[in-house]
């Protein structure tokens, strides 16, 4: 018999978890109960916020005293993701749930985030209906919508927390329906995309794909990047093939899609051999072309589509996109490649192409030739734009000779 994890504050929302319980047990799953609420229970949970408490090194008592939500949220929040991360490793659940506002979603998420991806999580939550990242992270949870505040039992949020026991139950149950995959021992290879490399990695995927690796690969949109990043960090690749990096040109002018100041470490970090370029650094990430804030009002712009506006870098920014990438790439500890493409970054930035810049290319490559002195990191510049045939299938062939070596 499975076991569903249900992680809720059970003294601010006691019926509505013993509610999702009894629907859990009704579908024939044992349940794990972990209180993350500052005060007493509603009913008597499996683990109790003093359990969750001392996880973090705290006194529930001590929490109650200082009368201070946030850091109560804060230090339970700590010992939640201790917690769940070694019940889990225990054997002792298969799937897990929640439901509540802004805090319980920040409470339970947390927990989630540790959990492998593949293990059912699902949230229910009033925050669902907007921004997620904070909560979702790089993780595979299942956020619903609550429609209703999670303050009660009603028609509505009966039929919700219905829904989504239902999810998670199936999801743990249903697994062992599934015809088993064959196992598949090819080695992983990253690779990152971007619309305007798609050509590049669609040939080198090709490539490598026939030499007998399997190809994983991350659309460079911020989200994207992270992830893959973080997969990275967890061990599932045996090569990089990191080509797109255009999310440090939203990272450092305010783009919309940036990855965050730890975007190209993950490799280095793992010593993982990587061959990297400057995909789609021709351009910054808007929304639709009215969101486009103000301050670059008489910039170069390109309306990709209704919903995303792209922005040509500028001289200044090439050379500071180039400086940020050297001082990453520089840390390398093993051999690695730094790919330039002489005739464009990406499919805009080409002859006769609306974001076609030769200035801006080349300092671009400067700032990176000027900023690294690594001798484990090579850079090549080849005669192509990014797109070419040439350009993809050599970045894929020294891959693989870096990944042999």
């Amino acid at each position: 018999m499975k076991t569903i994890a249900i992680i809720g504050t059970f003294d601010t929302k006691g019926p509505e978890f013993e509610y999702v319980k009894s629907l859990v047990e009704e579908l024939g799953c044992k349940t794990l109960t972990i209180h993350t609420g500052t005060f007493e229970p509603k009913f008597t949970p499996d683990v109790s916020n003093e359990e969750v408490a001392a996880a973090a090194g705290y006194d529930i008592k001590e929490i109650v005293d200082k009368n201070d939500r946030s850091l109560a949220t804060e230090i339970l929040s700590n010992g939640i993701k201790s917690i769940v991360l070694k019940l889990y490793a225990e054997g002792k659940f298969d799937g897990i749930i929640s439901c509540g506002g802004s805090g319980g979603t920040a409470l339970a998420t947390a927990a989630m985030r540790t959990l492998p991806i593949g293990i059912p999580k699902v949230m229910v939550s009033t925050m669902a209906s907007g921004n997620v990242s904070q909560y979702v992270g790089t993780s595979d949870i299942i956020m619903i919508p609550s429609i209703v505040d999670v303050a009660g039992l009603n028609q509505i949020s009966k039929t919700i927390f219905k829904n989504a026991v239902s999810a998670v139950v199936g999801m743990v149950n249903l697994q062992e329906k599934y015809s088993p995959d064959e196992k598949d021992e090819k080695p992983l290879v990253a690779a990152t995309m971007f619309g305007v490399t798609t050509p590049c990695i669609d040939q080198a995927k090709a490539y490598l794909e026939k030499e007998g690796y399997e190809v994983l690969v991350f659309h460079a949109t911020g989200t994207g990047g992270k992830t893959m990043e973080s997969l990275i960090d967890a061990g599932f690749f045996k090569g990089v093939l990191d080509l797109t990096t255009t999310e440090w040109c939203d990272q450092l002018v305010g783009g919309v899609l940036a990855a965050g100041t730890d975007r190209c470490g993950a490799a280095i970090r793992k010593k993982v051999p990587q061959v990297v370029s400057v995909g789609a650094c021709d351009m910054v990430n808007f929304g639709p072309i009215e969101s486009v804030p103000s301050q670059f009002s008489g910039r170069n712009l390109y309306k990709h589509n209704p919903s995303v506006t792209l922005m040509r870098t500028t001289e200044l920014e090439n050379s500071k996109v180039g400086a940020a990438l050297s001082e990453k790439w520089n840390k390398a500890e093993t051999d690695m490649l730094v790919l330039l493409p002489g005739k464009g970054v990406s499919m805009i930035d080409a002859e006769g192409q609306p974001f076609e810049g030769e200035k801006e290319r080349q300092i671009l490559f400067d700032s990176i030739r000027n900023g690294i002195d690594n001798p484990k990191v090579e850079i090549r510049v080849m005669d192509n734009n990014i797109n070419d045939a040439d350009f993809a299938i050599t970045a894929a062939k020294e891959l693989i000779r870096l990944m042999n070596k």
